[in-house]
């Protein structure tokens, strides 16, 4: 299982569309926040979709397809950003799942687009996202496809239930509101199914309580992070309503997730189905709760990359972690990529 590298790159996936370009605008802005590299992954299949409207056409191959896309947004990148962040381009083969997680296993966040589809296969490809964010084992950052920077990206929330699924959803939010200079709202949302011990409203019984898990959890990242300013923020709704409603005075939502294989998160699922902003699903690996790592990066994925040299294919190009690879092919940018 991997461990979440809090100093690693940010991780970005291109699929080639113009809308995609939104997400690696918000992808690099991370990167830039942070001081760190930019990774373009872009996965593709080993063969080329047919089309039996089209007998006679040839498509490209998809490895072709997949390079474009990624010398597109490096483009794209230099052109808004110029040099100030060191890039990596990589293309795949494999599947999304696989190929994502492995070009994230040791990133500080990986950043995908929120899908175009909607009722039931929205729901079937966020599942997929969550089933992503606990096989990278770093936070992923949903973004819409319609996604501008705008004065609310300076204020986070984040959703917790004062378990241990918040840990690591409390840390990526404090860090995230502390990297913006911006203020956090924690939302604790719904009432209890039990009754009460005591004869005495339910509510009020669960508003103190509300306000004990609140202090009890919030201690330790306050403290740790003293400039940034906390609203807390309960309510009876339910917390997908919750979530929903303080989504649009917020730049970012984050929420818990769980890890493993299946991972099974109602309120994540559907958190990130229905935010219209950016929303950041933090797994939770319980053998690694409160750790924080300072490995090493880790070593490039297994692919085709785009470099100095154009395409490279057949295995790691260059041996040595994120930071060795990026300088390396960054010394001589690609002709007409600016």
């Amino acid at each position: 299982m991997s461990i979440w590298n809090r100093i690693g790159p940010v991780v970005v996936e291109v699929d080639g569309s113009a809308e995609n370009l939104r997400v690696v605008d918000y992808a690099c802005a991370e990167a830039l926040r942070a001081g760190t590299e930019l990774v373009l992954v872009a996965p593709y299949s080993a063969h080329a979709p047919y089309s039996p409207m089209t007998p006679g056409s040839t498509p490209k191959p998809p490895a072709e397809l997949a390079d474009a896309a990624v010398r597109a947004a490096v483009a794209h990148v230099r052109h808004r950003e110029g040099y100030a962040t060191e890039l990596i381009a990589v293309t795949e083969e494999g599947s999304r799942q696989r190929v994502l997680a492995h070009a994230a296993r040791k990133a500080r966040m990986l950043v995908v687009g929120r899908s175009r589809s909607r009722g039931p296969q929205r729901l079937v490809h966020t599942q997929g996202n969550l089933t992503l964010a606990s096989r990278a084992g770093c936070p992923v950052v949903v973004v819409p496809l319609t996604w501008k920077p705008s004065l609310l990206d300076r204020k986070v929330a984040v959703g917790i239930d004062g378990t241990e699924l918040s840990d690591e959803a409390l840390e990526f939010a404090f860090g995230a509101a502390a990297a913006r200079d911006g203020n956090l709202v924690v939302v604790h949302a719904g009432l209890p199914a039990e009754r009460p011990f005591v004869d005495e409203d339910p509510e009020c019984s669960w508003i103190s309580r509300a306000e004990y898990v609140l202090s009890e959890t919030l201690g330790p990242w306050t403290s740790r992070f003293p400039t940034v300013k906390v609203t807390r923020f309960l309510s009876s709704r339910a917390p997908v309503a919750a979530l929903v409603h303080e989504s649009a005075e917020v730049g970012l939502i984050v929420v818990g997730a769980h890890g493993g294989p299946l991972p099974i998160d109602p309120v994540a699922r559907r958190s990130l189905a229905a935010m219209t902003c950016p929303v950041a699903v933090a797994p939770h690996h319980p053998a690694e709760s409160g750790q924080v790592t300072s490995a090493g990066p880790a070593r490039p994925p297994r692919g085709r990359s785009v470099g100095a040299e154009g395409p490279v294919s057949g295995g790691t190009v260059v041996p040595g972690g994120w930071r060795e690879w990026a300088r390396c092919w960054g010394r001589a940018p690609v002709s007409g990529l600016g």
